[in-house]
């Protein structure tokens, strides 16, 4: 399956490599031969980048779930001034090229924060990507009043942001919400003393499926 978000490229570019294939059949240029293997490579890497498989998403109403598919590369204690206002606990996800990179909602909630940040494009797996790079910020608070915030940071490659979700709006945890293109990561900000995390660092994830931590 194909995600929504990244259809109009896959499509494109397998219209582009048909082209190719086709000139280079008839005319059998070494060019047109060299652009066909080129634009072929590029069509299935994004047959591959854009995959959005079916997730089995935990019914636990106080799981914080994975946004991502990657590998745990942090947790750590921050100063959150956006959505907090206090000391809280960030995990940070870094997604490959190689990683499904379809994002889902944490938790169920109402988003009672939106933000978008204009920034750098430094490699999204650096400490200071947190701060630094465009990104995208989502706070959402539950029916109990508890909060999760968190982020669509773009990389090094990544260069768009796609997030459907904004203030006022109503979303189910493990409920596809947006995605990054090209490289990425995201970080999960919550309150440590109400949440037992349940990962650790140089944990792999999915999004949508795997519990990174649980409301007490």
């Amino acid at each position: 399956m194909i995600t929504k978000y990244g259809l109009g490229i896959v499509i494109t570019s397998w219209l582009i490599f048909l082209v190719f294939l086709v000139l280079g059949y008839f005319f059998r240029q070494p060019v047109l031969i060299g652009l066909t293997i080129l634009t072929g490579l590029f069509s299935l890497f994004n047959l591959l980048f854009f995959r959005d498989p079916l997730r089995v998403i935990p019914q636990n109403p106080d799981a914080i779930l994975s946004p991502g598919d990657g590998k745990i590369v942090q947790i750590t204690e921050v100063q959150e001034e956006t959505f907090f206002k206090t000391r809280v606990q960030r995990v940070s996800i870094f997604l490959s090229v190689f990683d499904v990179h379809v994002n889902r909602s944490p938790i169920s909630g109402k988003v009672e924060h939106f933000e978008y940040r204009r920034g750098d494009f430094r490699a999204a797996f650096k400490e200071d990507a947190s701060l630094d790079n465009e990104q995208t910020v989502i706070g959402i608070v539950d029916d109990k009043g508890r909060k999760v915030m968190f982020t669509q940071i773009a990389g090094l490659i990544a260069r768009r942001i796609v997030c459907e979700l904004r203030e006022g709006q109503k979303t189910q945890a493990g409920q596809k919400m947006g995605m990054i293109r090209y490289g990425s990561r995201v970080d999960v900000y919550f309150e440590p003393d109400l949440v037992d995390i349940r990962v650790k660092t140089g944990d792999r994830v999915k999004g949508g499926e795997s519990i990174i931590g649980e409301f007490k």
